[in-house]
């Protein structure tokens, strides 16, 4: 890593070219740009993470940290390449003037021709779409989990805003919920007339998951509390019996359904590369998603 300071959009971009010919890999293969806008606090783990998941998607990686508004506009950048990276990387630390328009130090640095992800891992503005790292991006990622507190109406505040592109890992935590559930009913196509969601009070995923199933089964689904980890057990009722997937330790959970003997499913809670490297997977729009978000703001308007 080759630390830049009091640097410009012009020394980053350089220096890129430099790294590369150091590494003799003048050309990299990369997919896309990766922007990570995030704390300084949390930022060494975010840029791990991406650099887990820049194994599946080789990217340029900026990382900006938003620094305070006050006295002389000043840029520091580390920029390199290797070290587990399978792409470039650049962690930008912006101060002054220049926090104001964060845009005009990122968006030099883009990839050409290139799809553009956007991931606030904390404190994500009310509207990425809006905001003006957001709008450099076609897919911009949120985490509602992360929030410090009122994670519940965090992902509330983010549906509200949703727009094309948008999306939460609080979603993508129940990617194999969703898929386990379809699975059942499509093993047995048994009539759904109602069911339950049991996870942590303050789980945003399962407020998602309570709004899918009621958008796809068109039956009343209730929240309920449990000490977690995550999301614990969720019930389909039906005339035959329940179909039950219920997991208490966040590794291993028990299938139960109507006249089949119970069998033990691995489902274990994925860390965040995992999540991360699934939404870089997709760069179109989560028709399923939205509507989601949709059913989660009715219901709440409902109650």
């Amino acid at each position: 890593m080759i630390e830049l300071l009091d640097t410009n959009s012009s020394e980053i971009a350089a220096e890129f070219i430099r790294a590369r010919t150091r590494a003799g890999s003048p050309a990299m293969g990369m997919v896309m740009t990766l922007v990570i806008v995030v704390d300084d606090d949390d930022a060494e783990g975010a840029m791990d993470a991406a650099r887990a998941a820049s194994h599946e998607h080789p990217a340029r990686v900026l990382g900006v940290i938003l620094g305070t508004a006050r006295g002389a506009a000043q840029i520091n950048a580390q920029v390199g390449i290797g070290s587990g990276w399978t792409g470039e990387t650049a962690l930008i630390r912006l101060h002054g003037e220049v926090v104001k328009h964060p845009e005009s130090v990122v968006l030099p640095l883009l990839l050409p021709d290139s799809p553009v992800a956007v991931w606030w891992p904390n404190h994500p503005p009310d509207d990425p779409a809006s905001d003006p790292i957001g709008r450099l991006g076609q897919r911009r990622i949120t985490d509602a989990a992360a929030a410090a507190r009122a994670k519940r109406r965090a992902i509330h505040r983010q549906c509200e805003a949703y727009t094309v592109g948008n999306t939460d890992l609080a979603w993508t935590r129940i990617t194999s919920w969703r898929a386990l559930l379809a699975a059942a009913l499509d093993q047995q196509p048994l009539k759904v007339t109602g069911g339950s969601v049991t996870a942590e009070r303050i789980s945003p995923s399962a407020d998602l998951l309570v709004a899918w199933l009621t958008d796809r089964l068109k039956v009343d689904i209730t929240r309920k509390n449990s000490a977690g980890p995550g999301i614990t057990e969720v019930v389909l009722d039906t005339k035959e019996g329940p179909i039950r997937i219920s997991r208490t330790d966040g590794k291993l959970a028990t299938f139960t359904s109507p006249d089949r003997p119970d069998r033990p499913i691995a489902l274990k809670r994925r860390d965040l590369p995992e999540l991360l490297a699934e939404e870089l997977r997709r760069l179109d729009e989560d028709d399923v998603y939205a509507e989601t978000a949709r059913r989660l703001l009715k219901m709440e308007t409902a109650t």
